[in-house]
């Protein structure tokens, strides 16, 4: 899985971890606070946050086209300041005012800029270290491993901000309003870490930063000459491009309900505390130990050496004992909190990313191996599928407005609700997200490459906007029927993805 990848890979996937976990921190916690600081509906609420999804998304058009023209490592570099100016001015517990309302304001699109400069240009990046040939058929493969280090920063992000935020109301005396901005303070942090990281390692791909740095680098290793293309490729190329586009934005628009609708149901439906056995699996610790076994055990069974095997089984054995020992000392119940459910998603892309590419590397030796757009169209179907389980779960319930008249006679659900919507929607994301970036970083033509990958982001970034739709649905309307909308969408995309499979192909 790792053997083979340019060591920048590893470099740029850690820089970004760092930055993905202050942003997934901050994004824990952020509609909750909405609702809570502002007195906000749902409705107005998820029309905010999926606004400030839309421009996270949407501004790395225009950062690519700035890193085409100046270079990546420059705009990745002033993006990282951008952003934390705006997470600094986030942190500041202003009230719940219309000047706090402008603060806010002016510090998502502080984040949101800056978010467009670095997101996209770093992930250009590192799909320009596979245009040298001894890389070449590891793309598809680095993306999914860059994909995974995202997710280690998202893993620990949801129990950071509640941690946080439970420190500052029973140690400072903060008000749980306040403390939101204990949560945000935590991104500033990230970003520190971030920058220090990438310029610690950017020996490993200054080659690939662009702008005059790349020209003066003599010694960077050779790359595969670059491919000339007609117009008429192209154009279909760009053409092959903007359908995916077009797909992804619905995958995105249900995908992404998991800081909206999904923590609403988390919020006003599932049961508030659990014990025994479950009740581990709100222990971030042990799902990093289940990572660290997962990874063991493939490293136990694909080791080379005796004493690479021999490590592997000892870490699996101590993971296996810590498991042991935390069970042993369960202790009643533990309360759990409507924004800890977001670690389950990328806790499970951790996990399951060496098993996706074990199934993908031994299709590929038998030449079965699905092309990225037939991976896109099976991500669809099963994100559909995601939204089936919450549907079925739903069956019975009230409405969320019946449910907060309710009282004492409120319906509550068990957590493994959300906790296998979550698993379903994480195979959907690993068949469509990586697939989708490492699918722009081949097809997009070379002197585009920056506003394909651009592009790639605005579809994103119009699928963020209508998450807003949950949150307007979120209300009168039965749960059953919230979901239902959702897995129509999914449906219809992947039947339109199926539909132009031959012209997708053709460029692969």
């Amino acid at each position: 899985m790792f053997e083979g990848q340019p060591k920048g890979l590893f470099a740029l996937a850690l820089a970004n971890t760092g930055e993905r976990f202050g942003y997934y921190t901050m994004l824990a916690v952020f509609a909750l606070f909405l609702r809570a600081n502002f007195g906000l509906d749902p409705g107005t609420a998820g029309f905010i946050y999926s606004s400030f999804l839309m421009m996270v998304y949407f501004l790395p058009l225009f950062g690519g086209m700035m890193a085409d023209k100046f270079g990546f490592g420059k705009m990745v570099t002033i993006g990282i300041v951008i952003m934390f100016l705006g997470y600094l001015l986030l942190s500041i517990p202003l009230g719940g005012d219309v000047v706090a309302l402008v603060a806010m304001v002016a510090a998502l699109l502080l984040i949101a800029a800056g978010t467009g400069l670095f997101k996209g240009n770093l992930q250009v990046m590192v799909g320009d270290l596979y245009n040298a040939a001894q890389y070449s058929d590891k793309r598809d493969s680095g993306f999914s491993i860059f994909y995974m280090a995202i997710n280690i920063g998202a893993l620990f992000a949801p129990t950071a901000a509640v941690r946080i935020m439970e420190w500052a109301q029973a140690n400072l005396g903060m008000s749980e309003n306040d403390s939101y901005h204990f949560a945000f303070a935590v991104a500033c942090a990230s970003l520190i870490l971030s920058i220090v990281i990438y310029y610690a390692t950017r020996p490993l791909f200054r080659h690939v930063e662009g702008g005059k740095q790349k020209a003066a680098d003599k010694g960077a290793k050779a790359e595969a000459p670059v491919e000339e293309l007609s117009p008429a490729d192209t154009k279909a190329r760009i053409v092959a491009l903007c359908l995916v586009f077009a797909v992804v934005i619905f995958f995105w628009m249900a995908f992404h309900q998991n800081g909206l609708t999904l923590t609403y149901f988390a919020n006003e439906f599932t049961v508030k505390s659990v014990s025994g056995l479950p009740s581990m699996a709100f222990n971030v610790l042990n799902l990093f130990a289940i990572v660290i076994i997962v990874y063991a055990a493939f490293s136990l069974f694909q080791g080379k050496t005796g004493k690479s095997r021999g490590i592997s089984a000892l870490v699996l054995l101590l993971c296996l004992a810590f498991l042991g020992w935390q069970y042993t000392n369960i202790d009643g119940s533990i309360d759990i909190s409507a924004p800890i459910f977001q670690q389950f998603n990328p806790f499970y892309v951790v996990a399951l990313t060496p098993v996706s590419l074990a199934i993908f590397s031994t299709l590929a030796r038998k030449g079965k191996e699905p092309s990225a757009p037939r991976k896109i169209a099976y991500g669809m179907l099963v994100a559909a599928v995601g939204f089936c389980v919450m549907a079925f779960g739903s069956m019975g319930l009230l409405s969320p407005d019946e449910q907060a008249a309710a009282g004492d006679n409120a319906t509550f659900v068990s957590q493994n609700w959300l906790i296998s919507t979550y698993l379903v929607l994480t195979f959907a994301e690993l068949l469509l997200s990586p697939m989708g970036i490492s699918f722009v970083s081949k097809v997009a033509p070379p002197k585009y490459k920056g506003m394909m990958m651009g592009g790639w982001f605005v579809a994103t970034a119009i699928g963020n906007f209508l998450v807003s739709v949950g949150g307007f649905l979120w209300g009168s309307l039965p749960l059953w029927f919230v979901w239902t909308v959702f897995i129509v969408l999914c449906l219809l995309s992947a039947l339109f993805m199926f539909s132009m499979m031959k012209r997708l192909e053709k460029v692969c």
